[in-house]
């Protein structure tokens, strides 16, 4: 089988021949300790490090030292390293009349005795080699490294120019606002070595290869000192990115031999694509961690149940129990909690019918990495936005608690981004990470209810920018969060005050009114895109008498199912049930919707009962098996009760 061909070449690696041929010191930052299948033998892989050393080789530095902070020098063994010394301290005289140890013109610097070559690594306990190399690490303190690498720079390359290379650079200086001596004189010898460098424009030296410095960094270059590298002409950066899409194809048929799927992994085939899809952000090393993660499982298993185990540390999802027949009962159990919204609730299942078949590409298809779902609901208070969002939770993922509520009008100044995200470096609390952050990766199968989203500081609105079109977010502490497997719900009561229950299209009415936030308000149209006006689902005033009798008649069966577990009590039943929640229902407040409801039950109903019960009964479990009754004194809501 001819393995695909793997088009990183085309990207950063291009990039760095490019960048070592026109400058003196390039930061290779971003995914270092990512793979990369080597293209000169099949089946075996290169950490990208070592792809961009062999770069260097292949540009024709004869000689590629590399040096960190704790191994020292490795790449070459002792006798070439003090060839390298001794070439740079041996360095001709220029025709000022300076010496071999001359760094400018009148002025000194000093180099002190070149350091004793130290023994081979095998004869030294506990020395480590570099990846690729089997010569063992030399110990060398950076200032006779750094020094080393500006004399070399200073001198003409002729036909042996050294490539030298820093490792783990980003864990060479501490932050840039507190270097001490030792890291400043670091610094110097750095920006001396790329500022006096030869220059030759000679005709036959333009396509050589000149003495460089790479500097190999983990993750950005913001953990090296900006005052090395930025507006200076003699650095240049390349960044190693995430494997593309069609990098993570071609790696997964290089592995498709080692994969123990249900579905084999063929070119041009749905599970070949879904998987791909599916793995958007991985990087090639998790992508062979997976292979591995496959083959150690006692049955194959299906790629969607294989990405949840590895990310999740579970084999099920709770979006795979979505099927047909679950979906069917949507409607019917979330409308058993909320009332008299029968257009919301149909609003719902829209979205859920959508992520089953996979028409917005959020369920089967696996081509999307945004949220499962994202909902905005809108109306006036009370009417059973919090509630739906709470009885969704329930449906999906089987758990009231897997609703994780955010007030946000408790983010309503400028900086309370920094409490869902954490605090950047260097303030107080970053080491905590954010609350969003903290609980999407502790449950990622989850609800996220913003609430009342209108009171946030628009500042917070740009997270969910990034959240809505990214699926991701990354909090202070440089850990990224995916919002993959969660459905994303806003409420807001905006126009709430505005609308009035006798207009004659009240939902049409609420939805032009978060248009108008949006658009003139706030003057943010694109996050109105990002949520999408399809998704806008207004809620009814709650005016009628039948709306709060089925809310009250609705919170009756924890009433019920309370009292058989504490006291026993077999039924209760009601002389009328109908009659005495309407009694209740006419000392609500009409203008806090539903929500009046249960505290009118509390005072008519759960509190005289709760008298009642305390002065009949001797304790727990003394009323088993018998009936209690509820009856109407007169036609309000004064109540009596009774054993049957």
């Amino acid at each position: 089988m001819n393995l695909p061909s793997f088009s990183a070449d085309a990207g950063w690696l291009a990039a760095l021949r490019r960048e070592c041929a026109l400058r003196r010191a390039v930061i290779v930052q971003g995914q270092i300790q990512d793979l990369m299948p080597d293209p000169r033998s099949p089946g075996r892989w290169l950490s990208n490090r070592d792809m961009a050393l062999r770069q260097l080789e292949e540009a024709g530095h004869a000689t590629v030292v590399v040096w960190d902070r704790v191994h020292g020098v490795s790449g070459v063994d002792a006798a070439t390293w003090r060839q390298i010394q001794s070439r740079a301290l041996a360095r001709p005289e220029a025709g000022t009349g300076t010496s071999a140890r001359a760094g400018l013109p009148g002025e000194d610097y000093d180099l002190g005795e070149p350091p004793a070559a130290p023994a081979p690594a095998a004869a030294r306990p506990g020395a480590g080699s570099t990846a690729g190399n089997a010569r063992g690490a030399l110990a060398v303190p950076p200032e006779d490294f750094l020094a080393t690498v500006a004399m070399h720079m200073q001198q003409p390359d002729g036909d042996r120019p050294v490539a030298f290379v820093i490792d783990w650079s980003h864990y060479l200086f501490g932050p840039a606002a507190a270097l001490s001596e030792a890291e400043r004189g670091w610094l110097l010898r750095i920006g001396r070595a790329t500022r006096d460098a030869a220059v030759s424009t000679a005709l036959e030296d333009l396509r050589r290869p000149r003495t460089l410095l790479l500097l190999l960094a983990d993750g950005t270059a913001a953990s090296l000192p900006p005052a090395m590298f930025l507006n200076n002409a003699q650095f240049g950066t390349v960044t190693v990115p995430l494997p593309s899409r069609e990098q993570r194809q071609a790696a997964l048929l290089r592995l498709a031999h080692v994969f123990h799927l249900e579905t084999p992994l063929m070119p041009g085939s749905a599970a070949l694509t879904d998987m791909t899809d599916a793995l958007d952000g991985m990087s090639l090393r998790d992508l062979v961690s997976l292979a591995r993660l496959s083959r150690q499982q006692d049955s194959a298993l299906r790629p969607q149940s294989l990405i949840a185990l590895y990310r999740h540390g579970t084999r099920s999802s709770p979006w795979e129990s979505l099927d047909r027949h679950k979906l069917a009962e949507a409607g019917e159990r979330l409308g058993r909690r909320v009332k008299g919204q029968p257009q919301a609730i149909r609003a719902v299942e829209r979205v859920l019918r959508r992520a089953y078949t996979g028409l917005a590409g959020l369920q089967h298809s696996l081509q999307q990495r945004t949220p499962k779902g994202v909902l905005f609901f809108v109306g006036p208070t009370g009417v059973g936005k919090t509630e739906l969002a709470k009885a969704l939770a329930q449906f999906l993922f089987g758990d009231e608690e897997a609703c994780l509520r955010f007030d946000m009008s408790e983010f309503n100044h400028e900086h309370a981004d920094q409490r869902l995200v954490g605090a950047p470096p260097g303030y107080v609390g970053h080491e905590q990470g954010g609350q969003l952050t903290n609980a999407v990766r502790q449950r990622p199968f989850s609800l996220l209810l913003f609430d009342e989203i209108e009171k946030a500081h628009p500042r917070i609105l740009d997270k969910f920018l990034q959240i809505l079109e990214d699926g991701r977010l990354t909090d202070g502490r440089g850990q990224t969060v995916s919002f993959a497997e969660s459905v994303i719900v806003f409420t807001s009561n905006i126009g709430a005050a505005d609308v009035s229950p006798d207009q004659d299209d009240v939902q049409a009415a609420f939805v032009e009114r978060v248009r108008a936030h949006f658009c003139r308000t706030l003057g943010r149209p694109e996050l109105l895109g990002r949520i999408g006006e399809s998704n806008i689902v207004p809620f009814n005033f709650i005016t009628s008498t039948d709306f709060l009798v089925a809310i009250g008649r609705s919170k009756l069966e924890p009433l019920r199912q309370r009292l058989r577990e504490k006291w026993g009590i077999a039924e209760l039943v009601f002389e009328d049930e109908h009659r005495i929640l309407e009694a209740i229902a006419a000392r609500v407040d009409r203008s806090a919707g539903g929500r009046g409801m249960p505290g009118a039950l509390m005072t008519c109903l759960f509190d005289p009962l709760s008298d009642f019960l305390f002065e009949s009964l001797d304790g727990p479990g003394s009323a088993r098996g018998r009936t209690l009754r509820v009856v109407q004194l007169g036609r309000g809501a004064n109540l009596d009760f009774e054993w049957a």
